[in-house]
């Protein structure tokens, strides 16, 4: 198993968000896709690929997001998680959703005039 003698695996949809509480010491591993990972009071982002690792130096809140279908190898005693998916964006909020459905494929495939 790629992930022997971590705690766990976490497999992750794609821009599924990991929200760790208190994990100061915590070894995210990185085995496929990628990660994106920010701290509470820290001005770096973290980005692991696959094969990449980081052990989190900072208490406070820590979010990690997947970029694509990842896996994550997780060493850790005792930490808070919570995990969301994200739901994607209404295709056409507002005045670009006016816009979008006027000029919205028809039923045909093609281009029809809204008047």
């Amino acid at each position: 198993m790629l992930c022997t003698g971590y705690t766990k695996v976490w497999e992750l949809a794609p821009n599924e968000l990991v929200r760790l509480d208190g994990a100061r010491g915590t070894t995210l591993r990185v085995t496929s896709g990628g990660l994106w990972i920010t701290l509470e009071k820290d001005k770096r982002d973290i980005v692991l690929s696959a094969g990449d690792s980081y052990t989190i130096d900072r208490g406070g809140l820590t979010l990690a997001e997947a970029q694509g279908a990842t896996t994550v190898c997780v060493l850790a005693h005792h930490v808070d998680e919570s995990r969301v998916v994200a739901k994607r964006p209404h295709r056409y909020p507002g005045i670009a959703g006016w816009l979008g459905s006027k000029f919205a494929p028809d039923d045909m495939g093609g281009y029809s005039p809204y008047y």
